[in-house]
């Protein structure tokens, strides 16, 4: 089961999410589902028009729904292949 605890280490895929933070302005408020992951990069499918956008893992701060609880990750920690996420040590920078 996915929880605030090991989010960094599981499937993102079917997560809905809003971007809090980005260095692109335009980006922030942007909510959807995620339905395509890459090394770099997230795609969402928006809520609003169904449109499917890349996001950059690396410029945003997501905010993740799991069941009726929200966390905020920083793109950043995301960085790199999902099943390359397992193996990845994860600093204390993160509160989790």
């Amino acid at each position: 089961m996915i929880t605030p605890y090991n989010i960094l280490r599981h499937e993102l895929i079917g997560l809905d999410v809003e971007i809090t933070q980005s260095t692109n302005k335009s980006l922030v408020g942007l909510k959807g589902k995620i339905v395509y992951e890459t090394r770099n990069t997230i795609n969402i499918e928006r809520f609003d028009n169904s449109k499917e956008v890349m996001i950059p893992k690396d410029i945003a701060v997501f905010k993740f729904k799991l069941n009726e609880e929200y966390i905020e990750v920083i793109g950043e920690l995301l960085m790199g292949r999902p099943e390359d996420r397992l193996k990845r040590k994860i600093k204390n920078i993160y509160p989790y």
